[in-house]
């Protein structure tokens, strides 16, 4: 199963922005009722693409500095980076199929 690396301000650049293949990071917040519904869909992620894509979860309560630098406006809010840039991007909750064809999308 893959893991799902927890996101801070202060690992955001060495996790994600330095990685050598591409980062789902899925910015969240505990009283976000679609966030939780896409938590689940987001570690199953992880163990689907194990070895192929890192997947982190930042909780923007938490570290504003990196959901603000990415102008995180709504959550969940999923961000797809490829070599340090955002390669592609999703607002909203998502059924699995969708969220599978956004991250095959930058494979």
């Amino acid at each position: 199963m893959g893991q799902v690396v927890q996101l801070t301000d202060e690992n955001f650049g060495t996790e994600v922005l330095k990685s050598d293949v591409p980062v789902l990071v899925d910015f969240w917040a505990p009283w976000c009722g679609p966030c939780r519904m896409v938590g689940p869909i987001v570690e199953e992620l992880a163990g689907q693409y194990a070895g192929r894509i890192k997947v982190g979860k930042l909780n923007v309560d938490d570290n504003q500095i990196t959901a603000t630098n990415y102008k995180v406006r709504g959550i969940p809010t999923l961000l797809l980076f490829k070599n340090g840039e955002v390669a592609d991007q999703m607002v909203g909750a998502a059924p699995k199929p969708k969220l599978e064809e956004f991250v095959q999308g930058q494979l």
